[in-house]
């Protein structure tokens, strides 16, 4: 008989404990350290990358180009997209150029 008595508790204890485990597991997250640093590498990336944090502080620098000099090269490079340079394959330079050195037994 105390057998009996033992499985049916430990029925209902299954029976109980199982939708309780469920529900309480829904609220949990799985994952609170990772929440916890969420964006962390990306404000280090970016403060890394930051050359003068009080740059707005400061006279504005006198390192850099004349405004002339970047107006040209910003044209040149727009330029460079409307006509590309040609490309050359290397194993074709030299080829078929008729400067051959070779040969003519006289």
């Amino acid at each position: 008989m105390k057998l009996n008595q033992y499985l049916f508790a430990r029925r209902a204890l299954l029976i109980v404990a199982a939708p309780a485990c469920a529900a309480l597991g829904g609220c949990m997250t799985s994952t609170p350290i990772w929440d916890a640093h969420f964006g962390e590498a990306v404000r280090t990336v970016t403060q890394a990358q930051v050359i003068d944090p009080d740059a707005g502080t400061h006279h504005p620098s006198t390192a850099g180009i004349d405004g002339k000099a970047a107006d040209s090269a910003m044209g040149q490079y727009q330029k460079s997209f409307e006509t590309p340079p040609p490309t050359f394959t290397p194993l074709m330079i030299g080829v078929g150029t008729g400067g051959g050195g070779g040969g003519g037994g006289q």
